[in-house]
């Protein structure tokens, strides 16, 4: 599809990742752009329609898809990391983490695929991470939720081709955005990031891998778990110490 002339809606729009989706639509033509947030007083593009939107709030999401029942194009951005682990780290937060990072999506596609159809088909993408095929201690939540956001996207692609909607992956390692500001290693810019998901989905792609780190790790998947762990703290320990 075309980003000229779209609708465009992004959850999480206030800052980081959300905030240049917003930016990079207007820029490459979009006709309107909804820009969400839990807290809508903080979203500082001008010219976007501004929303006020929790995605684990079943009512608040129907009450967005009804307020924008326009939108061509949905950007599933918003999520969250609370640093947890799976087996000693505190199951509400590996539970509050799925809710945003997986229910939290799916509810947005089931609100918005009727609106979506009824506007041509247009697109999804879920802002995935290369944490969707590794794990690291600390932060094992994270990567339980980005897996089944993966499988989650999968499966809704198939649903719902045959209403002629893309549904676009978009896998990445580390984003220069408040999330990662702790981590003292190369980061792909948000803008960025932006550019090459948007470029996924003008190109028609149910995947983009959006820097070289998402491409390495998918690389590996042949590996057997062994193999597959191996190669990683390899990775791992290189980027760290470069």
């Amino acid at each position: 599809m075309d980003i000229n002339n779209s609708v465009a809606l992004v959850t999480g729009a206030n800052r980081g990742l959300g905030r240049a989706f917003a930016q990079r639509l207007f820029e490459r033509g979009a006709r309107k752009v909804y820009a969400t947030a839990r807290r809508p007083e903080t979203v500082d593009l001008p010219g976007v329609e501004v929303l006020p939107l929790d995605i684990t709030d079943p009512a608040a999401v129907k009450a967005a898809a009804e307020a924008a029942p326009d939108v061509s194009l949905l950007i599933n951005n918003a999520g969250i990391s609370t640093g947890t682990d799976l087996v000693t780290g505190s199951l509400d937060a590996v539970r509050q983490e799925l809710e945003t990072n997986v229910f939290g999506h799916l509810g947005m596609i089931r609100e918005f695929a009727p609106a979506l159809a009824g506007n041509g088909g247009g697109a999804i993408v879920n802002v995935l991470s290369a944490m969707s095929w590794f794990g690291v201690k600390g932060s094992n939540a994270y990567h339980l939720t980005k897996a089944a956001a993966w499988a989650m996207t999968n499966g809704v692609r198939l649903e719902l081709a045959e209403q002629g909607t893309l549904v676009t992956a978009v896998h990445l390692g580390l984003a220069d955005t408040d999330m990662t500001a702790g981590w003292p290693v190369d980061k792909i810019a948000p803008l960025d990031l932006a550019d090459a998901a948007l470029d996924g989905v003008e190109a028609g792609s149910a995947e983009v891998l959006a820097d070289q780190w998402s491409r390495d790790v998918k690389s590996r998947l042949p590996l057997t778990p062994e193999e597959f762990n191996a190669a990683m703290d390899r990775a791992l320990a290189a980027l760290m110490a470069a």
